[in-house]
């Protein structure tokens, strides 16, 4: 794999450089996918896995989002409610057909 800041990364990757990018193991990155909450594509009926970049990237930034919301709800009373809800917020990842 390139490294992420050299800008060849092309529109997929593949399971293992998703797994680099995330600091993760490829079982890990493996089952996000098989949840469904990490959008990727099968090449073929049983070829590989491959994950969107913009797709990855989006998933980065949701899960910051859910960092900030947890974050809020530990501070208890003083935490909005309309900013610990997900409400109003329309989904970023593609649904899987």
């Amino acid at each position: 794999m390139t490294h992420p800041g050299s800008g060849d990364l092309g529109r997929f990757v593949t399971v293992a450089d998703a797994a680099e990018l995330l600091s993760v193991d490829v079982p890990t990155v493996d089952a996000l996918i098989r949840s469904g909450e990490l959008p990727a594509i099968r090449v073929g009926d049983t070829g590989p896995w491959r994950v969107e970049l913009s797709q990855l990237q989006l998933w980065i930034q949701d899960r910051y989002e859910d960092t900030r919301r947890h974050a809020q709800w530990q501070e208890g009373e003083f935490a909005p409610v309309l900013d610990l809800s997900a409400a109003g917020i329309p989904p970023r990842l593609r649904p899987l057909d």
